[in-house]
């Protein structure tokens, strides 16, 4: 199971309720409105229950889950990757912890991910993540 010591640079546990949801945050010294906007906070998600649960559907409310996914966002409406589904908890968080290893080598083509491409921000973004 990935805990904090095990992320790459730059990678953070933002929450994590024992259990269930974790989240997991690139930079956020970085994203803190001056530098980047919040909302570009690159972000892994680790939860209970199918990508296409209805909203306002919890994991208290449908019981334990049996599937756990694992979403990666730049930003509110670009996903990265698309949701993965697991069936462990624990299998999810070493997904995710992978995940933050592939975004860390650059194996992870985050500019493929922008129908309209911020230029700009990406090419900083490249800056952050050591690609240029």
């Amino acid at each position: 199971m990935t805990d904090a010591d095990d992320l790459p640079e730059g990678w953070t546990v933002w929450n994590d309720e024992p259990g269930g949801r974790r989240i997991l945050a690139y930079r956020p010294d970085v994203f803190d409105t001056e530098q980047f906007p919040p909302a570009c906070l690159p972000t892994i998600y680790v939860a209970g229950g199918a990508p296409n649960r209805p909203p306002g559907e919890t994991e208290a409310a449908s019981g334990a889950p049996d599937v756990w996914r694992v979403q990666f966002f730049l930003e509110p409406d670009v996903e990265l990757v698309s949701a993965r589904t697991h069936d462990s908890r624990e299998a999810a968080l070493d997904a995710a912890g992978e995940l933050a290893r592939e975004f860390a080598r650059g194996d992870l083509d985050y500019r493929g991910a922008y129908q309209v491409p911020r230029e700009a921000y990406l090419d900083r973004l490249d800056e952050l993540t050591g690609r240029r």
